[in-house]
């Protein structure tokens, strides 16, 4: 695949990812805990057909400890026994959270089970890492960005 545009060699994208990117350092910040973001970096993912992220989250989580069942069992997650009730209550909100075009948007009990696992400051990481990994995305897929010669913390000092 090629990509439709090199969006980082323009003038404007960088400046927007920068941005994108201190807004995930926040996240990164919280309490929300590192192997629930990176469920929600790599279910989104999925759900949302972005090889590039796909990429860069299974390799970043794996090589943060995570296991090759649970990371390959994230798209079944439903009827996989390896997810805590706290990280199926995030994948849910994840799914729905990518899903709002459907016109069900949130359900009050997807957001019930996730409040009972975290605190507000918590919940706050959990939306905001949703929304930002929608982004990234959404910028991937509409350029067409290609996937695969991704490396572990290649992108860390951005």
């Amino acid at each position: 695949m090629q990509a439709r545009l090199d969006y980082l060699k323009t003038a404007l994208a960088p400046k927007l990812v920068k941005h994108l990117v201190s807004a995930a350092k926040v996240v990164d910040g919280s309490e929300l805990p590192l192997a629930t973001r990176e469920l929600v970096n790599i279910r989104a993912s999925q759900i949302n057909g972005c090889s590039g992220c796909l990429d860069m989250h299974t390799k970043d989580a794996a090589h943060a400890g995570e296991t090759t069942t649970r990371l390959n069992l994230i798209a079944c997650w439903r009827e996989a026994t390896v997810f805590t009730e706290a990280e199926r209550a995030a994948l849910e909100l994840t799914e729905q959270g990518c899903r709002l075009a459907d016109g069900i948007g949130v359900t009050d009990e997807a957001w019930a089970a996730v409040a009972k696992h975290y605190d507000d400051e918590q919940l706050v990481a959990l939306v905001t890492q949703i929304a930002l990994i929608n982004a990234f995305n959404r910028l991937n897929v509409i350029t067409r960005q290609p996937a695969g010669d991704y490396t572990p913390g290649q992108f860390a000092g951005h």
